[in-house]
């Protein structure tokens, strides 16, 4: 890792707190260490972040504001190999992954807040008035405050800039908290921060666990006016509750147990291509990611065939992000095997050097399962996808909207109308056809039940991470 890892707090560096160690999950050795932001630490932050709020950065102006974002951009640019080598250091993903996906989308993150910004305009009415003089109603829109940021390890620099972005834009001062198992591209976002002379305390940075440690105490924290997280369903519950406790609002983006819909009329070469796509990117360890597959029962022993052949075939993909997490999908692996059928995978792989001490799992193809089953219901969250049959069109839509996720959807198939009907009835954010992870910045994203509160992207997130005030003037 290029640079140590270190707290941000009110425009200055700080390394203190009790140490965790940080592994290689390619290796499993010990790389370094993470400082855990004592009570003291969080409240400094906090205290940083409302100040700034009082100070220059109170009267920048969205020009301004959007110019810091781009000198951001730059500056991650500039540091691009940096930011690279800390990406696949924490995670263990392959570079291709973190250099053509992660660090790129990073940039676009800053970049496209800035553009939204300078685009952004304020409504007005005119009103009438009983003296027929009449009045002016127009909006201001103005920062919520001190933003929680809590971003998960999966896409460590993706999800802290989705949110950082859009939070900066509008004005507000961030208090952000990376997973405590990636912290590198954090402190590399901080240094850049700093060197585009963001004002002191308009973004801070804290890192430690979350239950009891530092993410607890910061959404606890009567200081923040609003949480913005990334991560298990779970979690998000918890803060939703001490969130409430002060009515802050949130935006959530969590779990999924992502369904595909592969039809018979689909190009069956693309949609096995897409499925290694959706379901074994970054090993599966992304929330967007294909579990659950249902394929038409005319061309499904022929899919299934397909797609195992694909999977066994896979190189170049990366370990789970640690032992616990391996040993959890390992987990549901060893009861799948024993319930049902493994097509591909099912174990873990042997390379003969250093990376049989990592946390390797093998790209698995399971089926033959019933759909209580707990690796069709739970999240798995890593390289494993069930296959199941479906005959009618009703079936594989009841199929695919059961359970309690929703956030994303593929499906599969050469009919246009069927398309069109099918997509917009499935009960998740987003629904590809044809595709999968195409995202378009300005769009929506977001899930729905389980799945997550809110929506991301464009103008989305500049309407949470602000409120609108109305003014209006009699004339």
């Amino acid at each position: 890792m290029s640079s140590p890892v270190r707290h941000y707090v009110g425009g200055g560096f700080d390394a203190s707190g009790v140490p965790l160690p940080l592994v290689d999950p390619v290796t499993g050795r010990v790389a370094g260490e993470v400082p855990q932001a004592s009570r003291e630490v969080v409240d400094r932050a906090v205290r940083a972040a409302r100040e700034a709020l009082r100070g220059p950065w109170a009267v920048w102006s969205p020009t301004e504001r959007s110019r810091l974002l781009h000198r951001i951009a730059d500056g991650i640019e500039r540091r691009f190999e940096e930011f690279v080598a800390a990406e696949c250091a924490d995670t263990g993903k392959p570079r291709a992954l973190a250099s053509t996906v992660d660090i790129p989308r990073a940039v676009a993150n800053f970049r496209s807040y800035a553009g939204l910004l300078t685009g952004r305009g304020e409504r007005s009415w005119h009103t009438a008035t009983p003296d027929g003089r009449g009045a002016l109603n127009y909006t201001v829109h103005k920062p919520l405050g001190v933003v929680a940021v809590i971003s998960p390890w999966n896409l460590p620099l993706l999800l802290l800039s989705w949110k950082v972005a859009p939070a900066l834009a509008t004005g507000n001062t961030v208090v952000a908290k990376p997973s405590e198992l990636t912290p590198g591209t954090a402190c590399l976002l901080a240094e850049v921060l700093a060197e585009a002379e963001v004002p002191p305390g308009v973004f801070n940075l804290v890192h430690g666990p979350g239950a009891d440690a530092a993410g607890q105490w910061l959404t606890e924290h009567p200081g923040v006016d609003a949480v913005a997280f990334t991560g298990e369903s779970r979690t998000g519950s918890m803060i939703m509750r001490a969130a409430a406790e002060r009515l802050a609002p949130v935006s959530f983006e969590l779990g999924g147990k992502n369904a595909g819909l592969v039809f018979a009329d689909a190009d069956l070469e693309q949609a096995v291509a897409g499925t290694l796509r959706s379901a074994f990117t970054h090993s599966g360890q992304i929330c967007l990611c294909t579990e659950r597959l249902y394929v038409q029962r005319p061309v499904f022993d022929a899919f299934a065939a397909a797609l195992a052949t694909g999977a066994k075939e896979l190189s170049g993909y990366g370990p789970m992000v640690s032992a616990a997490h391996r040993d959890k999908v390992l987990g549901h692996l060893e009861r799948a095997a024993a319930d049902g059928e493994v097509l591909a995978g099912g174990g873990v792989p042997r390379f003969g050097d250093e990376r049989d001490g990592g946390f390797w799992v093998e790209p698995t193809v399971l089926a033959g399962l019933p759909e209580d089953h707990p690796a069709v219901r739970d999240e798995i969250f890593g390289p494993v996808v069930h296959l199941a049959p479906f005959d009618t069109e009703d079936e594989a839509l009841a199929l695919a909207n059961a359970g309690p996720y929703g956030l994303a959807a593929t499906v599969w198939t050469g009919d246009v109308s069927r398309a069109h009907r099918v997509a917009p009835a499935l009960e998740v954010g987003t629904a590809w056809v044809n595709t999968w992870n195409l995202r378009d910045l300005r769009a929506p994203f977001g899930g729905v039940k389980a799945s997550g509160i809110g929506r991301e992207g464009g103008d989305h997130s500049l309407d949470f991470f602000s409120q609108p005030m109305n003014v209006c003037v009699k004339l």
